[in-house]
């Protein structure tokens, strides 16, 4: 079975506004629970240090989940995003 796995890291100034708005917070996470009732999203991390995240996509193709990350509040506090195309073995 196909799998998304994306890597998420935020920007130290991103972690400011981020911490200093918890109605971003808030907002971010409504995305992420939406993903989850829909299916879409199998599985969700944050780091331990909070700096960031990786979501596990089942279901939907690369292009997709690109479009997806694009329109999360925290998009424009991401430094880097990586995606990754894996099959699950078992």
């Amino acid at each position: 079975m196909k799998r998304i796995l994306v890597s998420i890291t935020l920007s130290p100034e991103g972690m400011s506004t981020i911490r200093a708005t918890p109605e971003l917070q808030k907002a971010e996470m409504a995305f992420i629970e939406q993903w989850k009732a829909e299916g879409i999203l199998e599985s969700f991390f944050i780091s331990t240090d909070r700096t960031g995240a990786f979501l596990l996509f089942n279901g939907v193709d690369g292009s997709r989940v690109k479009e997806l990350i694009g329109i999360l509040p925290y998009f424009p506090h991401m430094a880097k995003v990586d995606h990754f195309e894996l099959d699950k073995q078992f």
